[in-house]
């Protein structure tokens, strides 16, 4: 039996989590993970990297992205890996905004139902690309393009 080490490999951390090496070497570059250099400028990562990238895998699972999840990650103390604690707290400070994205993509599955036929050639009531039909006050033509240039252009009149 051989015997257990304090640190492990690139390779064995991927091999005992399911993780591609080049996703670990993604998430050290997004300070989700850390590893150590050795003299030969291997990476060394510690045991409980394990965990570490379980926590990013599921939490990803669930639709986080990797900024929220490094922001969780960044509150704890020691850069020390979650316990089932941590993850019972953020998974209620979660909860609230999951629900939130659940209710956006319910509205944008309705929405899209809606288009099923249109083909896209009724821009003017679309509910996707022109909501409660928000430019036919307007009048009729390209508004959108127009919209969207006269706001970029009165944001950058407010910044100077």
């Amino acid at each position: 039996m051989a015997p257990i080490t304090k640190e492990l490999t690139v390779g064995q951390v991927a091999e005992r989590s399911g993780v591609a090496v080049s996703a670990l070497h993604f998430y050290e570059r997004k300070g989700l993970i850390h590893s150590r250099r050795t003299s030969g400028n291997q990476r060394r990562y510690r045991r409980d990297t394990l965990r570490r990238v379980s926590f990013i895998r599921i939490s990803q699972r669930v639709g986080l992205p990797l900024a929220r999840i490094r922001q969780a990650l960044d509150q704890l103390p020691d850069n020390r890996t979650p316990t089932r604690t941590d993850w019972a707290d953020l998974s209620q400070q979660w909860h609230d905004e999951l629900n939130a994205r659940i209710d956006q993509l319910t509205r944008l599955r309705d929405d899209l139902s809606d288009c099923i036929g249109c083909g896209c050639l009724s821009l003017s009531a679309c509910t996707l690309s022109n909501p409660q039909d928000q430019l036919s006050q307007a009048g009729t033509g390209p508004r959108r393009l127009l919209v969207e240039h006269f706001r970029n252009e009165q944001d950058h009149t407010d910044h100077t």
